[in-house]
């Protein structure tokens, strides 16, 4: 099952800080060419802020361009991670299974 709204927002401070909520959930990171990374957070928002600060990663090296999300609670998080990770197969995420 694809994420809830699967159209991208830009990968950008001003697009997370409008768009993410501060809030339990998944959220994905992708250019015009693959999905990038699939994570879980508690912090959306502060998540997508920090991999935008992470400069070096494998992650920002592949020129992020969208991001989207789900808001769900923690329980519920690492089992819909896996499931949009299998299904998106992102390339960050087939090296290392903690943060890029």
């Amino acid at each position: 099952m694809p994420f809830d709204h699967h159209v991208p927002r830009p990968f950008t401070s001003g697009a997370v800080q409008m768009f993410a909520p501060i809030a339990s959930g998944v959220y994905g990171i992708s250019n015009a060419r693959e999905w990038i990374y699939i994570g879980e957070t508690d912090d959306i928002q502060g998540a997508l802020l920090a991999h935008l600060q992470d400069f070096y990663t494998s992650l920002m090296k592949r020129a992020p361009t969208g991001f989207v999300f789900e808001v769900c609670d923690r329980a519920r998080r690492p089992s819909r991670q896996d499931r949009l990770v299998f299904e998106y197969e992102p390339v960050c995420n087939r090296h290392s299974p903690g943060r890029p």
